[in-house]
């Protein structure tokens, strides 16, 4: 988790990078500097009223931060490497209340019916076993973790 961060911050990647390269970095570190934070992940709202959770976690963590989250997150939103869509009436109070202690309590994440049905032998397993066992493949339990014990910075953009 944050190689990705980490380089939209500063830090150079560990191989060597064409001037072509090094000038498209420059340009994403400028466009992403409202979305990275060295001292942790980014809550922004944007003035369309779109709220996005900055995690840089990856898919699998995010995925299971949204199953945590509940009512946290907007409907429409879906697993991102990069980010997570919130409600947009989401406060800094209202998620500081919330997210207190849902490290102590992390979901597993929601299957889908397709996935499940082209989990190999599926047929041969309970319902419920078929679906914990994707659950738990498609689970970062500690990448989900890991974020939500790094502080949060609002921002509006």
């Amino acid at each position: 988790m944050g190689a990705v961060r980490d380089v939209l911050l500063g830090a150079d990647p560990p191989v060597k990078t064409t001037s072509r390269a090094a000038e498209r970095l420059a340009r994403l570190r400028e466009e992403y500097l409202d979305r990275a934070h060295l001292g942790g992940t980014v809550i922004q709202r944007k003035r369309t009223g779109d709220v996005h959770w900055w995690t840089w976690a990856g898919s699998r963590a995010n995925a299971t931060l949204i199953a945590t989250l509940g009512d946290l997150v907007d409907p429409r939103g879906r697993a991102a490497d990069d980010r997570i869509r919130l409600r947009s009436d989401l406060t800094a109070a209202s998620w500081r209340a919330a997210t207190g202690d849902l490290a102590e309590r992390l979901c597993l994440p929601e299957v889908d019916r397709e996935a499940l049905a082209g989990l190999k032998f599926n047929a041969a397993l309970p319902p419920r076993l078929a679906e914990a066992t994707l659950a738990a493949r498609l689970a970062d339990l500690d990448g989900a973790a890991a974020v939500l014990s790094e502080p949060v910075r609002f921002v509006v953009h």
